[in-house]
């Protein structure tokens, strides 16, 4: 293979749909994102769902033994399973022949493994899973994290938080100056709990971020913040009630179009703009949620992900090399250390 592409190792057995849709997404993003990809997995399964004649220039075949399944405790798979899938995967990265990793499989066990053979990056006490959601402005997304990776968070985790959404931000959905929210029952400094008030404080003394003040449920989709942090117990109810509200709304538009001759030429009327309805709401569009804080890119897929989603979430990962993520997000850390010396 050679070295001047991004290269991404993939959990090609990670997923409800693994390995053929995994496989799919991936042969399409090596043709249109021009990656050089690592399918990590069994081979025999692996090599059933390829296309004929697939052209096998920057692909490779990893081999691994087993994957981590979803009932099982995820560190304790990790530990037992050295072998599996997700572990081969990140071993790749951590080993200097991959730049990112993708999973669709167990969170739990991506988060877990990566902890294990990556390693936090310095200065990171907890690593967040962000999620991209749409907004009520056409060409605007925000930032969300925690979004499941920790169930409770100090006020300084959500601190670190805010400083590495900043930097996703910046570099990778190119906000010139994030504004970061702190997800609240109240716009008033004074609302929330304990923790709550406390990081406010924080966030509001950290000079690295635009800390703009509390943001209510009503305003995380307003298109008023970039970047909004919570832990990730409110995170996740947060993304999936998000991804339930998407899917109800494309679920509407179909079942109300008119039917019959005169629903074929309204939808071909309308095709562009329902092509971008799908585009702002489906969470398939997005791909996946960036563990940050880890020292490597990996992106985690919903279990559910089809092709698209795949070729989405890689299309995040190269975005997030390219752009040197973990770099910037270690200047930042390393800045901040010689302010407080």
């Amino acid at each position: 293979m050679g070295s001047t592409c991004v290269r991404i190792a993939i959990d090609a057995m990670g997923g409800d749909l693994a390995p053929g849709e995994i496989v799919t997404g991936a042969l399409r993003a090596r043709e249109e994102l021009g990656v050089e990809i690592l399918l990590v997995g069994n081979p025999q399964q692996i090599e059933s769902v390829l296309p004929p004649n697939t052209n096998m220039a920057d692909v490779e075949i990893v081999p691994s033994e087993g994957a981590v399944e979803m009932e099982e405790e995820p560190l304790t798979a990790v530990r037992r399973k050295p072998k599996s899938s997700i572990n081969v995967a990140m071993d790749l990265v951590k080993q200097k022949r991959a730049d990112a990793v993708f999973s669709a499989g167990h969170s739990g066990a991506a988060m877990a493994s990566a902890l294990l053979r990556l390693g936090r990056l310095p200065g990171i006490d907890r690593p967040a899973i962000g999620a991209v959601f749409p907004t009520m402005v056409a060409s605007k997304q925000v930032l969300i994290l925690d979004v499941g990776a920790n169930v409770d968070c100090r006020p300084k985790f959500l601190e670190q938080f805010a400083v590495m959404g900043s930097v996703y931000s910046q570099y990778v959905l190119g906000v010139n100056e994030p504004k970061v929210g702190l997800l609240n029952i109240g716009e008033e400094d004074c609302k929330g709990n304990d923790a709550a008030v406390r990081t406010h404080q924080m966030l509001r003394e950290n000079h690295q971020i635009t800390f703009t003040g509390n943001a209510e449920g009503r305003d995380v989709l307003s298109g008023d913040f970039d970047v909004i942090v919570c832990d990730g117990f409110v995170g996740n109810v947060l993304l999936k009630f998000a991804e339930a509200v998407g899917e109800v709304m494309l679920q509407i538009i179909r079942e109300e179009l008119p039917q019959g001759l005169q629903g074929q030429i309204g939808c071909a009327i309308l095709k562009p703009n329902l092509k971008r309805i799908k585009q702002r709401m489906d969470h398939a569009e997005h791909g996946g949620a960036l563990l940050l804080g880890v020292d490597g890119i990996c992106i985690i897929g919903h279990g559910s992900s089809q092709a698209p989603s795949v070729f989405n979430a890689i299309r995040m990962a190269k975005e997030a090399v390219d752009n040197q993520v973990l770099q910037r997000i270690q200047s930042q850390y390393q800045s901040l250390q010689h302010e407080g010396s």
